[in-house]
This record gives C-alpha cells, sequence and structure tokens, in this order.
C-alpha cells in the first residue's frame, strides 16, 4: 500500500461504495460480492484479506494459484478469472471451483469432462466479448445461445452466468454501455432459452460502481484493496505446469 491504511481500511471503503452504488441503482446490498484478485500477492496478502472479510479471491493463471493456494487459510473460495487453456482444465479444476472465462464451446466439453471423471462439480461463466476487441478473448455474442444451450445437459459443471471485461476508459462512465449490454444479453437469453443465469461478473477496480448499477453480482478487485502488484515468486515450482 502506498499509505498507512489496511486491506481492511480498503475493503471497508470499497463496501461502502458498492452500498452506495447499490442504492442508486436500486439493488439491494447482499445481491452483489467482491472478488479479492491476488495475482501476483503471496499468501500472507490473502490472509490478511481473508481476516478483513474478504471471502473469494480471484487469480489469473492456473500455475500461480497452484502454487499459491495450498499455503493459504482454508475457506476461501477461489476463482478463477483468466484465460484458460483446454491443455490446464485438469490443474484448474483441482483449484478453482469458480471458472469465469470459459469462452468456447470446446472448452467448455473439456471442462465438463475432466469434471465428470475427477468427481467435481465446478461452477462456470461464458465469456462475451462484448465490447468487440480483437485483443480481448470471448464469444461474440451472437454465438452465446448455441454455447448455453451446449451447457444444458452436460453432466458435471453448472453454468451460472456470464462474464466480461470492459476497455479500460479514464472515465468510468464510458463503461456502462458494456455493462449494460451484457445485463440484457442475460436477460434475453434467460427469457428465450429458459435457463437461470444469476451471476454477471463484470467491472474491475477502475468502473466497479458502473458495473454495480448495471447489474454486476461479483466485481473483481485488485489493486484498490491491496496496491501496486509485486512480483511474488513461490519458493518452490517444481510439478507445477503453466
Amino acid at each position: 500500500m502506498t499509505d498507512d491504511r489496511s486491506i481492511a481500511d480498503y475493503c471497508a471503503e470499497v463496501q461502502q461504495r458498492m452500498a452506495a452504488a447499490c442504492a442508486r441503482a436500486g439493488r439491494r446490498v447482499e445481491e452483489v460480492a467482491l472478488i479479492g484478485v491476488t495475482k501476483t500477492f503471496g499468501p500472507e496478502v490473502v490472509a490478511e484479506a481473508w481476516q478483513a472479510g474478504i471471502r473469494r479471491f480471484g487469480e489469473n493463471r492456473v500455475q500461480e494459484g497452484a502454487a499459491k493456494i495450498p499455503h493459504c487459510p482454508g475457506g476461501p473460495e477461489w476463482h478463477l478469472i483468466g484465460h484458460l487453456q483446454r491443455n490446464k482444465v485438469r490443474a484448474a479444476l483441482e483449484f478453482f471451483p469458480v471458472i469465469h472465462a470459459v469462452d468456447s464451446g470446446r472448452l467448455l466439453a473439456q471442462i465438463d469432462r475432466v469434471a465428470d471423471e475427477i468427481g467435481c462439480q465446478p461452477r462456470v461463466l461464458l465469456e462475451v466479448n462484448v465490447s468487440g476487441e480483437a485483443s480481448k478473448f470471448g464469444l461474440k455474442p451472437d454465438e452465446l445461445p448455441a454455447v448455453i444451450e451446449q451447457a444444458l445437459p452436460m453432466r458435471a459443471l453448472t453454468l451460472v452466468g456470464l462474464m466480461t471485461m470492459a476497455p479500460f476508459c479514464p472515465d468510468p462512465q464510458q463503461t456502462r454501455p458494456v455493462f449494460a449490454r451484457l445485463r440484457e444479453l442475460r436477460d434475453r437469453m434467460e427469457r428465450e432459452l429458459g435457463v437461470g443465469l444469476p451471476h454477471l461478473s463484470m467491472g474491475m477496480s477502475n468502473d466497479f460502481e458502473i458495473a454495480v448499477e448495471e447489474g454486476a453480482t461479483w466485481v473483481r478487485l485488485g489493486s484498490i484493496l491491496f496496491g501496486h502488484r509485486p512480483r511474488w515468486r513461490p519458493a518452490q515450482e517444481e510439478g507445477v505446469e503453466e
């Protein structure tokens, strides 16, 4: 951190801002939860954040999560929020019960197959490239119905919502149309396909209040809680493949 405040102080401030955003949108604060994004931070930061009341943590990379999570307090719910390659699905499922960025039908099928083999029941979200940026992963909006229908009869996984990455904008208000579009897509999919998609994973440190106003249920927050990212490396990484 750049000042003398603790993670608990930053968490309390963020929770107040989330509550104010909920009030502006006519939502209950219980409808929204934060995910503390701890990529490049060590287990001691996770432990402090857990003591501060954060119950969900997100990692971007399977390798880092696999090296870190065994050294963290028991109890947190771990979310894989970064891009997942199909050859890393088995490792991901060992550590992450929630996977956010499922961006293809092939990846969805791989997750379900491996989860069935190892006897776990992951919850997954489909990533949608709402902004249309070529640099971002995600399904095109018109690809979404087919992948949702593919997920419905799957044996092991449960589809629980949608996720998106908004472009970084100095003015967070400029991200509002992206978040609104994801909510509208979710509402349309629920209506047309008769499926429940309760979670919208959207919003980060620079724009989470706008995301909450537009319907986010999970906001992915890192720097606003933990400060500038260090270069944490586990003492040993043997046996952990990236």
